[in-house]
């Protein structure tokens, strides 16, 4: 594995420091599950994994068969479409807020020791 060179005093090791220190993760704070990228489809794979959400889904494709069709094809579909955006959205602000949050605590001022 890696070992990690720690050095106290930079003048003269700031070069070799800079390089050291670009192998190894910074220490910044990430709280949030989601990017702008991945919001969606994991949204949605996790909303699927309720059991309820499954049932209504099953109801939506079910009522897409012609044989079995009971109600019309866009009203089955709109408790389920409700539900689904209701979370996504709320699950979208708990994250941003997260990652405001986030931030913040990153950018704060802290002290280091030095002698």
């Amino acid at each position: 594995g890696k070992h990690r060179i720690v050095i106290p005093c930079l003048g003269h090791f700031k070069e070799e420091y800079e390089k050291v220190s670009k192998l190894y993760m910074n220490n910044k704070i990430q709280t949030t599950k989601y990017t702008l990228l991945n919001f969606l489809p994991q949204n949605l794979f996790e909303q699927f994994h309720r059991v309820a959400n499954l049932y209504f889904l099953f109801l939506v494709v079910l009522n897409w068969v012609p044989l079995v069709e009971a109600f019309q094809k866009e009203i089955t579909m709109l408790p389920l479409v409700a539900v689904l955006t209701i979370i996504a959205v709320k699950d979208g602000l708990e994250d941003y807020s997260k990652y405001k949050m986030d931030k913040q605590i990153n950018n704060l001022l802290t002290k280091v020791y030095s002698r």
